[in-house]
């Protein structure tokens, strides 16, 4: 998963079809982003020039590499902050989209929109899909993202399921905090997430997405529910809407942050530890898909 132009050293195309050719040598399959496409987004980069222009990027890429997907987003969780708040930037998006759509057609991929860093929430994705159209737009679905967006994961598969195009997996906990909760992700199976029925849900709706790993471990981060500022980014937002992520919340129990040892390097230690973490998660996950 490639999910943004900078992995790549090179968008030349012989270069693309060099990383192409050493995916399919190593039975490996390769799905691509084109980041973000909401001009209004606070971090919105031109470096591909207008969100339209870098669509259709994402698109030429995806069509070298043999990637069926070219996934995009919106931003993190300012943007249900700005000016018109997360429905601006889904319209900014949606008309995106549209304005790619028979490129994406002649080249026969469709585009999947990430729930990324809490920017959105099922029901919005939903609506976006119904606006662009089933057959052009699906989802990139990341259930540690669900979770920052105030979703149980699992709920949240269960309404986008039929729509998943891409993915990347990660187990997630939370729990109590004086101003309303603190999550942290973790390896597959050492969290709160219902593996076997996670899976099956996936293999229910979406059997023929890769299920694809993103280990973000070892940090934790607030979710101060309790406070008004926060609901300022969720106005349309109601109790029972966040019924089951409370449930959760009251389920929950904090992972302790690992340190390094004294006199270890930070960046060589957060490797060491992701690494350990994305292992974990795959055995966990040869366990219950074989």
């Amino acid at each position: 998963l490639f999910n943004g132009f900078h992995y790549f050293e090179s968008l030349d195309p012989a270069h693309l079809r060099e990383v192409r050719e050493r995916a399919e040598r190593n039975d490996m399959v390769i799905r691509n982003g084109a980041g973000g496409i909401s001009i209004g987004a606070e971090k919105y980069r031109d470096d591909h020039g207008s969100p339209v222009e870098t669509l259709i990027k994402g698109i030429e890429v995806a069509t070298i590499l043999g990637s069926p997907t070219v996934n995009c987003r919106i931003g993190s969780i300012v943007d249900r902050y700005g000016p018109g708040g997360i429905e601006a930037r889904l319209e900014e998006v949606a008309k995106t989209m549209k304005a790619a759509r028979s490129r994406a057609e002649d080249a026969e991929v469709t585009f999947a929109f990430e729930n990324h860093a809490a920017d959105t929430r099922s029901d919005e994705i939903l609506a976006l899909i119904d606006d662009v159209g089933a057959d052009l737009c699906g989802v990139m679905l990341d259930p540690g993202n669900a979770l920052w967006s105030m979703e149980d994961p699992l709920e949240h598969l269960k309404v986008l399921g039929p729509h998943v195009r891409c993915m990347s997996i990660r187990d997630y906990t939370v729990w109590a905090a004086p101003d309303g909760a603190m999550f942290q992700w973790t390896a597959i199976g050492e969290g709160m997430m219902d593996v076997p029925a996670f899976t099956g849900l996936l293999r229910q709706h979406c059997p023929e997405v890769p299920l694809l790993v993103e280990s973000i471990s070892n940090s934790q981060r607030p979710l101060p529910f309790l406070t008004d500022e926060w609901w300022e980014g969720f106005p349309h937002v109601a109790a029972a809407d966040i019924a089951d992520f409370l449930k959760l919340v009251r389920k929950g129990r904090p992972i302790p942050v690992d340190q390094p040892a004294a006199g270890q390097n930070q960046r060589e230690f957060d490797q060491q530890h992701q690494r350990a973490e994305f292992e974990r998660s795959i055995r966990t996950l040869r366990k219950h898909l074989g």
